[in-house]
């Protein structure tokens, strides 16, 4: 296993180097101007080029990524120009907003998509089978941002149920004492009942719209795989044997059926840190995405850079881990 995270941490260094050479390069060739911005309508050619200077935009390219570089080596990301605060607090700040928004959207997907797609694979053709099809398929076909407006405009414009998309908690709560600075885990490490329900009822409609997002695929990566196992000769010869059905799903086609589903659980979650940036611009949700965007609007170069690399290493770190679950999973994975 050792083997294994040592030899993908090597392969992960010249991916990340790519990402930091293709973001910088991409940043600058962006329409906009950063100082032109940031002086405002009215200001001078001569404001415009002082605050150039001071940016360092006034340098040539090579100059400009040499010290990027170097910054980076310091673990500094930079100072964003929106905020005037370094990058690096404000995705500290901010990233424990985007992780908790995503895992529990990940989480209520595996809770709903696997049990699902086991039960349709055993009942082919029954209305779960059926409800798996509908939910698969709307969860392919509707944009995640045309979801989350659908869902505010049902269940907090229509009905009421649910409160307004104004962030992680209403104007009548308080953070709860930060420890992780996931809400949820910190009102409850300090007993706070009442912050936690709070910070619950704001999560539940974006957590639920990544769902349905993040469902589609695990549904049906998990039938299908699920029917290639039941229908799979050492599956024949348990059930011939006289094992209990629970242990032949279970027990055997389940455990064969989950290298897919872990791979799609991995792809999932990469395509869910993109879809982040819609929920949160649509809930309002002080994340890295919508702070990303802003500052892209804002032709803001610190914050995106910092907001990529973060996603890359992210995705890195998942890779690695997906890699060691395999592992477990399947001892064979371990001589490969």
């Amino acid at each position: 296993m050792l083997r294994i995270a040592l030899s993908r941490l090597g392969t992960a260094v010249p991916s990340l180097v790519g990402v930091v050479i293709v973001t910088f390069l991409l940043t600058r060739v962006l329409p906009g101007d950063t100082a032109s911005y940031f002086a405002g309508p009215v200001a001078s050619p001569e404001a415009i080029a002082q605050i150039k200077a001071q940016l360092g935009l006034d340098q040539t390219l090579p100059v400009q990524f040499g010290r990027y570089v170097s910054d980076l080596a310091r673990g500094d990301l930079g100072t964003s120009l929106g905020t005037g605060q370094p990058v690096l607090r404000e995705i500290a700040t901010r990233l424990p907003a985007s992780a908790e928004l995503t895992l529990c959207g990940l989480l209520l997907a595996v809770l709903v998509a696997v049990p699902m797609g086991i039960l349709a694979a055993l009942r082919q053709g029954s209305w779960v089978d059926h409800l798996c099809r509908v939910l698969t398929t709307a969860g392919v076909s509707l944009p995640v941002f045309f979801t989350g407006l659908l869902a505010v405009y049902v269940f907090y414009f229509l009905l009421g149920w649910a409160p307004s998309p104004l962030g992680r908690l209403d104007a009548f709560s308080s953070a709860p004492p930060a420890v992780t600075n996931f809400y949820l885990i910190d009102s409850l490490l300090a007993g706070d009942s009442e912050t936690f329900l709070a910070a619950l009822s704001q999560l539940a409609l974006p957590a639920l719209t990544l769902a349905l997002f993040a469902l589609a695929p695990l549904a049906r990566i998990t039938r299908a795989s699920m029917l290639a196992a039941l229908d799979s000769d050492f599956i024949r010869t348990a059930r011939a044997s006289g094992l209990a059905g629970r242990t032949v799903v279970v027990t055997y086609a389940f455990r064969n059926a989950m290298l897919p589903v872990v791979t799609t659980l991995g792809m999932v979650f990469s395509f869910l840190l993109g879809a982040n940036v819609l929920v949160e611009k649509v809930f309002a949700w002080p994340g890295i995405g919508s702070y990303a965007v802003e500052a892209l609007i804002a032709s803001d170069f610190a914050p995106v850079q910092g907001f990529v690399l973060t996603m890359a290493i992210l995705y890195i770190a998942l890779n690695l881990a997906i890699d060691l679950l395999y592992g477990l999973i399947d001892p064979r994975a371990k001589a490969g």
